[in-house]
């Protein structure tokens, strides 16, 4: 499922696609995904088809195409606090872009049938915490993963804001998911071939909204053990209390980036700069290969203008070197102008990565084990 919209070079020409389809609608959402790459979650020998707007499969693992993930994160009306469910979770790509909506006080868990994909997906999580400066621009709120069948959990468990089902699911077990849900909350997933949303509007009333066809695996029904009955799947406890030094990092943090950005996270115009200046190095590059006549004229005038050989030559000597020097400069000045732009772009790309909020907390007067639990350990 997917190939809606034109692939891109890198994931920033990818959400520019998606936005300009009308798959990606809000700025949050938008945000969400120009901070994560794509590519950090496929396997390194099929990087280059993370850009295309298709759905990628690996074995157990699964991505869905980009206008899927685009429509779900818009559908799921995220805000900071929710509660979050993902059933399916796979790689955890899903997940970890929630995470950075619902911010460090909701609730972002995740139930996935198979173990390695699990795996899989913390050490995708353990990288981007370690290595992304998205970590350090949003407030996260990190997703914890169970293995199990999503269809197995017990009915006692709490309801979410938010649930998410990645899998086909029939009219058989509709009514399963929608108890998964809390009073106001809505629910995200494919319903006989056709993304749905569904808001719970009261404990037995609904609203139904179709959102795209779509073709989905279905879900995996569980599998009776003997005699008994499947055995419950244990969701992670969501009133977990979280210690005074964790909320010390979280308070401070959160000061730290006010003082810095004033406004929360503001990845989107500086990544639009870098993508600029490649789209301004690209089409200059289109204009000179229209034109080689150009280049060619540029190389040959420059062989043909010799230095000068004597201080006193003539009048007219020096008028028809300077027509020469006048005509080979109008003649490089498309290429100065390349450079000059690839200068440019250089600085940006030079730029982007600079994190501010770290180097504001190596500049602290603390002592070195406490500025590296507010850094959670990262790596530079």
């Amino acid at each position: 499922m997917g190939g809606a919209v034109s692939a891109g070079e890198d994931n920033d020409e990818l959400i520019d696609n998606l936005k300009e389809a009308q798959y990606i609608r809000s700025e949050l959402v938008e945000q969400a995904f120009r901070a994560i790459d794509r590519a950090d979650y496929y396997l390194e020998e099929f990087r280059d088809s993370a850009y295309k707007d298709l759905a990628w499969r690996h074995g157990n693992i699964h991505l869905s195409a980009p206008c899927i993930y685009s429509e779900v994160m818009e559908a799921l009306e995220l805000r900071p606090g929710l509660s979050f469910l993902n059933l399916g979770s796979g790689t955890g790509y899903l997940s970890t872009m929630v995470g950075l909506i619902l911010g460090p006080f909701g609730v972002n868990h995740g139930v996935e049938l198979h173990s390695d994909v699990i795996e899989y997906a913390y050490q995708k999580l353990d990288f981007f915490i370690k290595t992304s400066d998205s970590f350090d621009r949003f407030e996260f709120c990190e997703p914890c993963f169970v293995v199990g069948n999503c269809l197995e959990i017990s009915p006692e468990s709490r309801q979410y804001d938010r649930v998410y089902c990645g899998a086909g699911v029939q009219r058989d077990h509709e009514d399963y998911m929608k108890n998964l849900l809390k009073v106001g909350g809505i629910l995200v997933l494919p319903l006989e071939e056709k993304l749905t949303k569904i808001k719970r509007t009261g404990s037995n009333s609904w609203e139904t909204k179709k959102i795209i066809a779509v073709s989905f695996a279905p879900l995996v029904l569980p599998k009776l053990r003997g005699n008994s009955r499947p055995g419950a799947v244990p969701l992670p406890s969501m009133s977990e209390v979280r210690t005074l030094q964790d909320l010390a990092r979280i308070s401070i943090r959160h000061i730290l980036k006010k003082t810095l950005t004033g406004a929360g996270p503001r990845p989107v115009q500086r990544r639009r700069l870098v993508s600029g200046g490649q789209v301004q190095l690209r089409q200059r590059r289109s204009q000179q290969q229209a034109c080689p006549m150009l280049s060619n004229h540029y190389a040959f005038m420059n062989r043909l203008i010799p230095e000068s050989m004597d201080n006193n030559s003539s009048d007219d000597s020096e008028e028809e070197d300077k027509e020469e020097e006048t005509e080979c400069r109008a003649v490089k000045q498309p290429k100065e102008e390349e450079e000059e732009e690839t200068r440019e772009a250089g600085a940006l790309l030079q730029e982007a990565p600079v994190n501010r909020l770290r180097e504001r907390i190596l500049g602290l007067p603390l002592p070195e084990p406490l500025k590296m639990y507010l850094l959670h350990y990262r790596e530079k």
